[in-house]
């Protein structure tokens, strides 16, 4: 893929495919908020074992941290949004509580940087393509609240 090594092929592959997955869940949710999230939001939650694994591999191969370091902000935001909406069981969306939001959506957008912006170290029209999709993404999350 556009002369990219096999580890970078996995990882455009991997930002891209759950990109996709949320965009997906976010249109989804819009209609069917409450229900879906509370029975369907912990598989994108899970989603942090594929990228766990995925950055464990960069790591141990000599990836550059720019690369790896999404994967695990992955497992830091799956396990805050785990704890607040199924461990603990916290109704913090409607009625909108500030002080759950402002670190979920810190930890929300902090993996998807990570998957976003190396990307225009290896091609910068994968960077530009990942753009739209977040906004889209982002725009389907905010109006399915």
């Amino acid at each position: 893929m556009f002369g990219l090594d096999r580890l970078d092929t996995l990882f455009v592959i991997w930002a891209f495919s759950l990109q996709i997955i949320l965009i997906i869940h976010f249109a989804i949710r819009k209609s069917l908020f409450e229900s879906y999230t509370k029975r369907f939001g912990w598989i994108i939650y899970a989603l942090c074992l594929p990228a766990l694994i995925l950055s464990i591999v960069l790591l141990v191969e000599g990836k550059s941290w720019s690369f790896w370091l999404g994967g695990f902000l992955f497992v830091i935001w799956s396990a805050y949004g785990y704890w607040i909406d199924y461990i603990k069981g916290i109704n913090w969306r409607k009625p909108l509580r500030k002080d759950i939001m402002f670190p979920y959506v810190t930890l929300y957008l902090s993996p998807i940087m990570f998957y976003w912006w190396p990307l225009a170290l290896l091609y910068k029209p994968l960077w530009y393509v990942f753009g739209v999709l977040f906004v889209i993404g982002s725009v389907l999350n905010i109006r399915s609240h």
